[in-house]
């Protein structure tokens, strides 16, 4: 409506992966559609009136999204039972009465039609932008950053625990969203400042997570949770200094302040 440009992107490695899935919801479901069948046809059959047949049925293929691919219907068969109109042994002169039951049977077919026209279209996905500079290939590029935002926004619901929101007022609203926007900001400069480091350093990475495991990506929330124990204390008489106790950093923590080029002695002030 507002004539964005669209850019239509074609993925191999998508097409396999949604014809693989399509044929294999299609197998999962006449696997349970047999299974159906043979329920019904059986001599102490539980499912026989039409409507619960159907009830399964449309349940079999809302679980699998194979309602455009299969084509179910229930078909009716006579069985025909002979018994004698009288009691007694059967002979020559024996009168039998044929007693002829309906039974409910299933058929199916896959439309070929249905799948041939899917996947025309399968692994391509379109996106849109407001951006009019970009070339396709810049649009699609960019899109393929998205994980990276979408990481943060995790990091606000999660590390920083933004919500639940108590906040009426949307002035108030928009500054507490602004604070926390800027403490992402920093966080993603933290983070930046030692992976540059790092690669400069041509060091893999660091032994960040719990047990001293190796860390190749390290985040803010992992260098917080390194230094959470760094405490630095004042003893004071009458308003006066008496003694400080620094921090006595590890030779894991004294290094990542040099990768962040951060002094210790600003890190004590």
């Amino acid at each position: 409506m507002e004539a964005w440009p669209i850019v239509w992107v074609w993925s191999k490695l998508l097409t396999a992966h949604q014809r693989a899935s399509r044929g294999r919801r299609i197998d999962a479901a006449v696997a349970a559609l047999s299974g159906l069948r043979e329920r019904i046809l059986s001599p102490r059959a539980r499912i026989r009136g039409a409507s619960r047949i159907d009830l399964e049925i449309e349940k079999i293929l809302a679980q699998y999204h194979v309602r455009r691919y299969l084509k179910v219907s229930r078909t009716v068969r006579a069985q025909h039972d002979f018994k004698q109109t009288r009691r007694g042994r059967p002979g020559p002169d024996t009168s039998y009465r044929r007693i002829t039951h309906r039974r409910y049977d299933l058929e199916w077919s896959i439309d070929t039609a249905a799948v041939a026209y899917d996947e025309r279209s399968d692994g391509i996905y379109p996106l849109i932008t407001n951006d009019r500079t970009l070339t396709p290939l810049q649009v699609l590029e960019a899109h393929k950053a998205q994980p990276r935002l979408e990481k943060r926004f995790e990091q606000l619901k999660t590390v920083h625990e933004i919500a639940p929101v108590f906040l009426k007022n949307p002035a108030r609203i928009e500054a507490f969203f602004t604070i926390y926007f800027l403490a992402l900001l920093i966080q993603a400069l933290i983070e930046r400042e030692l992976r540059q480091t790092m690669k400069r350093e041509r060091l893999s990475a660091l032994p960040l997570y719990p047990e001293e495991r190796r860390c190749a990506h390290p985040t803010t929330e992992q260098i917080l949770r390194l230094f959470s124990h760094a405490e630095r204390h004042l003893l004071s008489r009458c308003g006066r200094t008496v003694q400080v106790f620094d921090t006595a950093f590890t030779p894991l923590q004294r290094q990542v302040l040099d990768l962040l080029g951060v002094p210790a002695a600003g890190f004590h002030g």
